[in-house]
Parts: C-alpha cells; structure tokens; sequence
C-alpha cells in the first residue's frame, strides 16, 4: 500500500509524462532503476535522449521543487543515467538532464520544464 507521499509522487510523476508528451516528448521508460539510482522519465525528444527528474510540491510555500536536484541527486542521476547508455548501447547519442517542476496552485499543477537543467557529473558522491 501506498503512503500519501507516495501516492502524490506517482501522481506528479503522472502528469509530468502527460506533460511532456504534449510537448513533443516521447516516453521511452519510466522509473528506470539501477544498482547506482532511479531516473523518473527518460524521454526522447527530436535526436536527442532526455534524462527526466520529476519535483512536486503542494505550494511554493517550501521554495521551487526544482531547487530541490541539490549536487547530490544530480551526481545519483548522472551515474544511472550512464548505467542506462552503456546498458542500451547509446554512449554515443545525445543526452541531456531536464527537470519537471510541479507546483499546485489553486487546486491545478502548474509546470515548469527546465531544460539542460545540469551538466553529467562524472565520479561524484554528493
């Protein structure tokens, strides 16, 4: 059984992938789990893969979610997305990592897609 958060997580992540497809994403996998760390989305959009992290809030109330991939998550992203390259054969293709920032207002999601949001970290613990 599901806790409310996790509820609210799969939710979000839910209308992320919703999101993303009106916008020209194609969803290729979603909640890749590795040894080294999950990606929520990975998309393909025109050539390039897309490396998705999902945030949500309720309010902005606790800052935007985006703020939230610290240096960390970003390092625990970059070696699962590696993971997925080497494991698919894709090293060579385009990839970059965007973030889906979600904030309800008025009872309505409201999204935020930052693009290239950060650079692969090689080799980072934090």
């Amino acid at each position: 059984m599901l806790t409310r958060f996790q509820r609210f997580g799969q939710t979000a992540e839910n209308q992320a992938a919703r999101h993303l497809k009106r916008q020209g994403y194609r969803i290729v996998i979603r909640n890749y789990r590795t040894p080294v760390g999950e990606i929520d989305i990975i998309a393909q959009q025109g050539n390039s893969l897309v490396f998705v992290e999902v945030k949500a809030r309720r309010s902005d109330r606790f800052g935007n979610p985006k703020m939230a991939v610290t240096r960390r998550k970003q390092g625990q992203i970059s070696r699962a997305a590696l993971w997925y390259l080497k494991e698919t054969g894709q090293m060579q293709v385009p990839a970059r990592f965007d973030v889906v920032a979600i904030t309800e207002r008025e009872g309505r999601p409201v999204f935020e897609i930052v693009r290239n949001a950060f650079e692969l970290r090689h080799g980072t613990h934090g």
